[in-house]
């Protein structure tokens, strides 16, 4: 993605900022601890609220 994108698209990111890397790296740690054991055949958007506008 190229920088005007970028910038193009974060007035529509609820929280402002893009994703990154980190953050999708919180979510598959949760999935691979034991907290996260549970949870199977799930579709799970992490998209920073992204598709909550629509």
């Amino acid at each position: 993605m190229d920088d005007e994108t970028r910038t193009g698209l974060i007035p529509y990111q609820p929280l402002g900022r893009m994703g990154t890397p980190r953050d999708i790296a919180g979510v598959t740690a949760f999935l691979l601890s034991d907290e996260g054991r549970w949870i199977t055949g799930q579709l799970l958007s992490a998209d920073g609220g992204f598709s909550a506008r629509y």
